[in-house]
């Protein structure tokens, strides 16, 4: 399983970026993927994830300007991010969940087994 992210890059504060994670090798619909972030200094955090039902979840922080969506058919997850902040940025990194099932959305790291190599997001003040 190989995981691709793209769509990083600098942008002001208030803009927004899409993010896409492509995903290649034995990935099912069935699997649930996430968007985690590191910024330097600090611990990897967990942003959103998408079930293959698509339930979602959101970390506080980013709800109501983070989306996240899939394209089963491209085996793609994307991270639709608005009213970007500095506090945004971070190397954003997806991954895949091929264990989870059910109603649950995982949003732990250690849930995930497979990890992309990350993305660089900066937002200027």
């Amino acid at each position: 399983v190989q995981l691709q992210a793209s769509g990083g890059g600098l942008v002001q504060a208030g803009g927004s970026l899409r993010l896409s994670c492509v995903a290649s090798g034995r990935i099912f619909r069935s699997h649930s993927m996430g968007w985690f972030r590191q910024a330097p200094g600090k611990e990897r955090e967990f942003v959103a994830a998408i079930t293959w039902s698509d339930r979602t979840s959101y970390a506080d922080s980013v709800k109501g300007r983070f989306t996240i969506s899939r394209d089963n058919a491209k085996n793609t997850v994307y991270l639709q991010m608005g009213g970007l902040k500095p506090e945004d940025t971070a190397v954003y990194y997806c991954a895949v969940d091929r264990t989870t099932s059910g109603a649950y959305v995982p949003w732990r790291s250690y849930e995930y087994d497979y990890w992309g190599q990350g993305t660089q997001v900066t937002v200027s003040s």
